[in-house]
């Protein structure tokens, strides 16, 4: 059994990881708090602008295409890999980072490696695929510094450019969607080129466009981009902090729990160390009476 003094040292030890694993689980209830309410408040809007643009399509011929939404043989592949800059959330980046992964070899295992890029957003991202021996196009990880619309649009505006000039057939964003602070789901969704849903009507909705239906879905399309992007890195960053809050929270109770158990293991040694002293005294005592 371990001395007396090495159960103490450890105690302490443990107590003082404690206190850091919940000061950081707090943090990030607060952090998650701020990125929650962002999420929420960007959902609908981003599902009513696609649902509007759906609206608006509705009306054009079938054969319609623009420079966003024409889909080409697939010889060249961007896939936007998001995760953290930093550790400490359990399984959060390495799920994402095998998803991405996973879905290259079952997806486009009929592709040359050279054909598949990655942009990453993440510190942890940029690290994991280095090691895959892939290209990485552009890094984003400062994003997280300062998380607005305006710095997203930077990054947005370099996929939309890249598609545009045809350095890419196909986009597809890799990353942990948001539902609560326990749960977050690996998502990879197409981007571009940009899927409108329309549905098959006889009669069309009769709107008056002014100044004309092309032009108007013409300036729809980037902006519903933009907004879906963002929407993404916040679902994502949400994610992160559920994910940080919810492993510092198991962290403190298994602090919490080999607490207890050394402080058992403790009471056992110095009870034994009680027992043998009393044991000495005695015998020492009997044998002075002898």
């Amino acid at each position: 059994m371990a001395g007396l003094k090495d159960i103490r040292n450890r105690i302490a030890s443990v107590k003082s990881t404690r206190q850091i694993t919940s000061a950081m689980k707090m943090v990030s209830a607060a952090k998650l708090k701020k990125a929650q309410d962002r999420v929420i408040q960007i959902r609908p809007y981003a599902n009513k602008l696609t649902e509007v643009l759906a609206e608006v399509s509705s009306g054009l011929d079938k054969d319609h295409k623009g420079v966003y939404n024409v889909e080409r043989p697939v010889e060249s592949v961007l896939l936007v890999l998001l995760t953290s800059n930093r550790g400490l959330c359990g399984a959060f980046n390495a799920n994402i980072c095998k998803k991405a992964i996973h879905h290259v070899e079952e997806k486009y295992s009929d592709l040359p490696k050279e054909s598949i890029k990655f942009l990453c957003i993440g510190k942890k991202a940029n690290d994991f695929i280095k090691k895959q021996g892939f290209e990485i196009i552009k890094s984003g990880n400062e994003i997280f510094d300062d998380l607005t619309f305006e710095n997203s649009v930077v990054l947005s505006k370099f996929i939309m450019d890249e598609f545009k000039n045809e350095t890419f057939d196909k986009v597809e964003l890799i990353y942990n969607s948001f539902k609560n602070a326990a749960v977050h789901y690996q998502i990879v969704e197409p981007f571009l080129p940009m899927e409108i849903k329309v549905e098959d009507r006889d009669h069309p909705s009769e709107y008056i466009f002014e100044p004309d239906m092309e032009l108007i879905i013409e300036e729809m399309v980037p902006k519903s981009l933009r907004v879906q992007f963002f929407k993404v890195i916040l679902d994502s960053n949400a994610a992160e902090h559920g994910a940080r809050m919810t492993a510092m929270h198991q962290a403190t109770d298994n602090a919490t729990e080999l607490i207890k158990h050394l402080t058992l293991m403790y009471n056992k040694a110095r009870q034994a160390a009680i027992t043998n002293e009393i044991l000495e005294i005695t015998s020492g005592a009997n044998a002075l009476k002898g």
